[in-house]
């Protein structure tokens, strides 16, 4: 299992909008971007506290594979090219890698 955290910012067009207005686009957009039901989304709002992103998106997905694919749609919808927000970061994690790390080297002789 990967998971990774993609740091978006928001843009003026998308502030513009009507909250319920904002809701509609997000809900059909990504509705369409988790189509394939491989991935999983948890989002975070981070405004409040730094001015490098307004909201973190954590994905998992089972492989590099499934993640690609789903930003590949991501990249294609409105949230990206009207622009509604700026991807700022990708940070790729393994949780808690180290513990498998140390289980594997552990178990050779």
């Amino acid at each position: 299992m990967i998971t990774v955290f993609v740091l978006l910012k928001t843009t003026t067009e998308w502030l513009r909008l009507a909250r319920a207005e904002r809701n509609r686009i997000a809900d059909a957009v990504l509705a369409d971007v988790l189509s394939d039901g491989t991935v999983t989304l948890r989002m975070f709002d981070a405004e409040a506290f730094t001015t490098k992103c307004t909201d973190v998106a954590m994905f998992q997905a089972e492989d590099m594979r499934a993640f690609y694919f789903t930003i590949e749609r991501l990249r294609d919808s409105v949230l990206i090219t009207t622009p509604y927000f700026e991807m700022v970061d990708i940070i790729p994690a393994i949780e808690e890698g180290f513990k498998a790390f140390e289980k594997e080297s552990l178990s050779k002789p």
